[in-house]
């Protein structure tokens, strides 16, 4: 359907040979704007107002259904981030947790140390004080022994020499110059 308002509307109006000014009312232009009004929005409403009203309920439904997805998306990162956090939580005690137990070890480990060492310093301190007591104990027998062999020496020569006070002295004192020294 082909028709051209605009034509209609010249002939209305310069056609119809209607005279009068611009504020002049004129029944037959007031006619025929109004129906060639009601046929436009006829064909406007056959034509092009379906296909308006869908483009827009789509449009609506396009929108409600991303704000919806948007919202639900937001919830997500919302639990996902609550999650994180959670996790994160956990994960930072785990880490103390175990920086704890590492400084437990350490502290235990450096006490069994420690007291092996003391304990191996004092076998050594014992083991070095009994060698001492041994070897002191073996120098004070030498030592009785010497002094017993320079006794009887010194015995036996007092007896071959006369029983001189001022002999006897000097004999004993040139003994006691004759004792190994160390």
């Amino acid at each position: 359907m082909s028709f051209n308002f605009g034509l209609i509307n010249f002939l209305l109006l310069y056609g119809g040979g209607a005279k009068g000014g611009l504020l002049d009312v004129n029944p037959g232009l007031i006619f025929w704007t109004i129906v060639t009004f009601i046929i436009l929005l006829i064909i406007l409403k056959k034509t092009a107002w379906q296909p308006i009203l869908t483009a827009l309920k789509e449009r609506e439904e396009s929108i409600r259904s991303a704000l919806e997805k948007a919202e639900r998306a937001r919830k997500e990162a919302d639990e996902i981030f609550e999650k994180n956090q959670k996790s994160l939580a956990e994960a930072e005690e785990q880490v103390r947790k175990i920086i704890n137990e590492g400084k437990e070890y350490a502290n235990k480990l450096r006490n069994e140390i420690i007291s092996r060492a003391n304990e191996e310093a004092q076998k050594m301190i014992d083991n070095a004080k009994q060698e001492i007591e041994t070897k002191k104990q073996e120098a004070l027998l030498e030592l009785k022994e010497i002094v017993a062999d320079l006794s009887i020496q010194a015995a036996e020569k007092i007896l071959e020499e006369s029983l001189d006070r001022e002999k006897h002295k000097k004999l004993i004192e040139k003994l006691i110059q004759n004792l190994p020294k160390g």
